[in-house]
């Protein structure tokens, strides 16, 4: 039915890949680029090997757009799923505009240099993209993504107002390392140690990285210590929904975890400041994510569970209401399936999804630059249920969160 081409060969960019090859009815031809193309022919090999598809590879350093404009002009795709680096979204945004190719993506623009992330600088393209009759659908992973699904299909199905939401993330796994992270490190690190911020009552509120935390008990898994982060979805859930009294997101660390990275950061390892060494220019964190395990490395011996949801409290009819959508998702069969753990699992199949819908179904495919909770939540549910991340639901039960009186 479609051309897609694939830019970003890591942990998420091999999942992507996967499940497109196992949707192939739909992704009739499929290119996977990255700036080290034998990471594209080894996940190329396992497709092949795997599901018996046969996809095309190809390098590209998508920082320069004349290089990602040549690629698609070769290739020809009807979309382009982004799964490369977050400081890369705007100039492949760009060289969609410049060949009339959709975009999508998983995480919102960041610069190299500032901690900073948020969706100004992509939200800015929305005319651009409405007047080229093109769409670009930003962070449609698991969380962003799914996450903001859940959120709008709660309020479609369950809700007058939404007056409080909280999303919860728990990665129960073990993968047997002393430490790694699950995604790509610089992003991750960047993202834990900056200052938390949450929405409350028309504001945003600062708090120090890591501050805030609770044991929060996850299904099939039990309680664990979660912590209030600053993350992306917060920002378009509150403007898309603006009964939100209170928004926050929470995630799960555990004390080793804790302990290695606080060594890190005192000794400077997570700054992004360049230091020099031997008269080379050098980031720390940039180096420190070259000694640390790949994330796509992690999935072979990883056991235990993921459990993503959202914990939302409002009024429906009058009447108090409280709401828990979650997904529970297995490190070993994902592992099984495409050799993948659960975390790169749980954001590549959102984005294969995604761009099924935006090929497919005219709900999901209009000009301009969206984010998942502006689109009709049903389809997407329903694939989430027959794509490997089927999803459960719990009405008018306590919520492990204080309220106001």
């Amino acid at each position: 039915m479609s051309k897609v081409l694939i830019i970003g060969a890591g942990g998420v960019g091999s999942v992507v890949a996967h499940k497109c090859a196992l949707n192939s009815h739909v992704f009739t031809s499929i290119m996977l680029a990255s700036r080290t193309k034998s990471k594209c022919d080894k996940i190329a090999g396992e497709i092949k090997e795997m599901h018996g598809v046969d996809i095309e590879t190809a390098q590209v350093d998508a920082d320069i757009v004349a290089e990602t404009v040549m690629l698609i002009k070769r290739f020809q795709p009807k979309l382009l799923i982004n799964v490369a680096l977050p400081y890369q979204d705007l100039t492949i945004m760009e060289a969609c505009l410049a060949t009339g190719v959709h975009y999508l993506d998983t995480a919102n623009y960041e610069p190299k240099d500032v901690a900073k992330f948020e969706y100004s600088w992509q939200w800015a393209y929305q005319q651009r993209f409405k007047e080229a009759g093109l769409m670009a659908l930003l962070g449609c992973g698991f969380d962003p993504g799914v996450t903001q699904v859940f959120t709008s299909y709660a309020n479609k199905h369950y809700f007058d107002e939404m007056h409080y939401l909280d999303i919860i993330d728990c990665n129960a796994g073990d993968h047997g390392k002393a430490f790694a992270t699950n995604f790509n490190p610089e992003i991750n690190i960047r993202e834990i140690t900056q200052p938390g911020r949450y929405w409350e009552n028309g504001e945003w509120v600062e708090i120090e990285a890591m501050s805030i935390h609770k044991p929060i008990e996850y299904p099939g898994i039990g309680p664990k210590e979660s912590y209030v982060l600053y993350h992306e979805e917060l920002e378009s859930l509150v403007k898309n929904f603006p009964t939100l009294k209170r928004a926050r997101f929470w995630m799960t660390f555990g004390q080793a975890y804790i302990t290695h990275l606080n060594v890190l950061e005192n000794v400077g390892m997570t700054s992004i400041k360049p230091i020099k060494f031997n008269g080379v220019d050098i980031v720390p964190l940039e180096f420190l994510k070259a000694v640390l395990p790949a994330p796509d490395s992690l999935g072979e011996n990883y056991s235990g569970q993921t459990s993503i949801g959202c914990q939302i409290k409002g009024t429906k009819d009058g009447e108090e209401t409280t709401y828990y959508v979650w997904n529970n998702c297995d490190h070993a069969e994902c592992y099984r399936e495409v050799r993948a753990q659960a975390v790169s699992y749980t954001t590549g199949v959102p984005a294969m999804i995604g761009a099924m819908l935006m090929l497919t179904n005219d709900e999901w495919m209009k000009p301009g630059v969206w984010n998942c909770e502006e689109l009709n939540p049903d389809p997407f549910m329903e694939h989430l249920n027959t794509q490997g991340l089927p999803w459960n639901e719990r009405i008018n039960i306590p919520l492990p969160h204080e309220y106001p009186a």
